[in-house]
């Protein structure tokens, strides 16, 4: 007897390895919007989570941006109680402005998946993320001008969050999508070059591919892996390095601060920012830098207004936030 199509047997495969370890009979909710990528991880959940044990649910997000968006969440919820999925839940969202649209989109999509997985009780969300979305997230990140930790993309797993498909390409993963007979919907905003994610998919990378050669996402995937490593064995050093400058009454020493690299020195004054109420969203690699000149070029200067109506000062031998 054959065995599935080998694009099938890997997006089993990456589910079973990416939830090795989950407690035997937990429930697993997979984010599905309908898409092929989450509709191939719905199909490969299907199958492949019952048999390690574990229970198997789906939610979907109704962003309400589009004609029939109510309808279309539940076509996709009637899809994944067909493949078995239960139990499924549907949620409507409000996408606030704040963050421009794909951020504001992205925030309410995440609250939402927080609700029902706190609901349901599950123990992980699977989301269909790809190699190329991991390379896209790259570029984006490479636009930005962003440090290491926002260059390494997304991660494996974040919290309940799991992503079995960041070691797979886009395609192959349409292709398992295709070969499990398993209908799914284009999403128009990925194809409009009003976002910026729509414009590095379709443009910059096709761009790069050409110029350049084929096998471009995937190396910006592995890229992404590399740099994470880099940037956690970074912020561990970073949090030891902080407990060693503290000084209490949020102080740090400013001659412990002067030993430390200028990469791990930057992180503890960010960590001691936000631990002071600075906004995190707000609090820029600019701003970080003015405070690092407390430390590394003091020329008598003794404070840096910070967002959020903080602000770092020296004053004898010491940082102080607040």
């Amino acid at each position: 007897m054959s065995g599935p199509p080998p694009a099938v047997a890997e997006v089993r495969r990456a589910v079973r390895r990416a939830l090795s370890g989950q407690e035997q009979g937990a429930l697993v909710l997979v984010a599905c919007s309908g898409g092929a990528d989450s509709l191939a991880l719905a199909g490969a959940a299907a199958f492949a989570v019952p048999r390690m044990g574990l229970r198997v649910g789906g939610v979907t997000v109704d962003h309400g941006l589009q004609a029939g968006s109510s309808e279309r969440a539940g076509q996709v919820a009637d899809a994944m109680r067909g493949l078995g999925l239960d139990p499924v839940e549907r949620a409507a969202v409000r996408v606030g402005r704040d963050g421009g649209p794909e951020g504001a989109a992205r925030r309410a999509r995440y609250d939402a998946l927080d609700e029902a997985a706190d609901r349901t009780g599950a123990a992980a969300v699977l989301l269909g993320h790809t190699a190329d979305d991991q390379a896209e997230t790259v570029l984006l990140g490479l636009a930005r001008g962003s440090g290491a930790r926002s260059l390494s993309g997304m991660a494996p797993r974040t919290g309940r969050y799991v992503r079995p498909f960041l070691g797979l390409e886009r395609a192959r993963v349409r292709e398992a999508c295709a070969a499990m007979g398993l209908p799914h919907w284009e999403d128009p905003h990925n194809a409009d070059p009003a976002f910026a994610r729509a414009r590095v998919r379709h443009a910059a990378l096709p761009a790069l591919e050409k110029e350049i050669g084929p096998g471009v996402a995937p190396a910006l995937a592995r890229t992404a892996d590399l740099l994470r490593d880099d940037a956690d064995a970074l912020d561990r050093w970073a949090a030891d390095a902080a407990r060693a400058a503290d000084l209490g009454g949020g102080r740090l020493d400013v001659r412990t601060l002067e030993e430390l690299p200028r990469a791990v020195r930057t992180r503890v004054l960010r960590r001691a920012a936000v631990a002071a109420g600075c906004p995190a969203g707000a609090l820029n690699a600019r701003h970080v830098a003015e405070v690092d000149r407390l430390v590394s070029e003091w020329r008598g200067q003794t404070r840096v207004d910070l967002p959020g109506g903080r602000g770092a000062r020296r004053s004898d031998g010491a940082l102080e936030f607040g």
